[in-house]
């Protein structure tokens, strides 16, 4: 049985990983990208098409699979004369895997529906090394039948794959999800300068809360950071999770239950931003917090 033809838009980190996987995995692949050109010329010197546009993409693909930074860009090449909903066939699958404003995704969906094909979303966790191994974490929801149809594909790129119910369901829980870790991240940064601020030793804190039901891996991650000044564990930048935060926030005002929990990470995590630290790592958050509170 021949694989479906995949068309990839947004060849990031992550992207990149992801077409990386496809190849290994025989593939054949139509790519756009976004800025950077990094990982679209790797694809292309292994075999990849490059599309002249989304719409070329659509018109010669069974999946669309969309890995882009925000509900805008995901937008920009939705729609239009050169977008992938004037380009679709009918019965095509389209996969967002970037973490999208529910709402957005929602009315895409209508929208796709609408000229014949399908739109799920399938927000990402791990990490672009655990993409190309093939073992991502896919938060996917959307048309069972469609989902069930691109299944095999979706094995080939993650080692945990959940459907979760009506589309824009996996962005709603992408982004609960999110909100969870970024306040952790910050409740550290605000633990780790306090262990400063009050004279004692940031290693011990971190052994005591460790040992106990606190403990996790995403503690770990951020702590590798504070204890021996090694970010790449938590391999996420700070405006990422700004905007992802962002997101959350706006999602629940949508629900008419603004966010009370959200509103101290999202302020500082904003500071931050305006200092400068946008490319940083999440656990470099930590700095930001010795300077708010005069120790940086």
């Amino acid at each position: 049985m021949s694989k479906q033809k995949i068309g990839f838009i947004g060849l990031g980190l992550m992207g990149g990983a992801m077409v990386s996987r496809l190849q290994d995995k025989g593939y054949d692949l139509q790519v756009m990208g976004n800025r950077d050109r990094t990982e679209l010329d790797k694809a292309v010197a292994r075999g990849a098409t490059e599309a002249a546009s989304a719409s070329d993409v659509a018109a010669n693909s069974d999946i669309i699979m969309l890995c882009m930074g925000t509900s805008d860009h995901v937008e920009s090449r939705m729609r239009g004369d050169e977008g992938v909903i004037a380009g679709i066939r009918p019965g095509t699958v389209i996969i967002d895997f970037g973490t999208s404003l529910p709402a957005s995704t929602q009315r895409l969906a209508c929208e796709v529906a609408a000229a014949g094909g399908t739109y799920l979303d399938a927000p990402i966790g791990r990490t672009p090394t655990h993409a190309l191994d093939g073992q991502l974490n896919l938060m996917c929801s959307g048309d069972k039948i469609a989902f069930e149809s691109v299944l095999p594909v979706l094995n080939d790129l993650g080692e945990n794959i959940f459907h979760l119910g009506d589309v824009g369901s996996g962005h709603k829980i992408k982004l609960i999800n999110n909100f969870f870790g970024q306040v952790v991240a910050n409740s550290l940064g605000e633990a780790f300068t306090m262990a400063d601020i009050t004279g004692v030793d940031r290693q011990k804190v971190f052994d005591v809360m460790f040992a106990g039901p606190l403990g996790s891996p995403f503690m770990e991650f951020f702590a590798n950071y504070a204890l021996s000044g090694d970010a790449s564990k938590l391999a996420f930048s700070i405006e990422n999770a700004t905007k992802d935060v962002g997101y959350y926030v706006k999602m629940a005002e949508d629900a008419g239950a603004p966010s009370v929990m959200a509103q101290a990470p999202l302020e500082m995590m904003r500071q931050s931003l305006k200092g400068g630290m946008g490319d940083k790592l999440v656990p470099e958050l930590l700095d930001h917090y010795l300077k708010h509170y005069g120790r940086g």
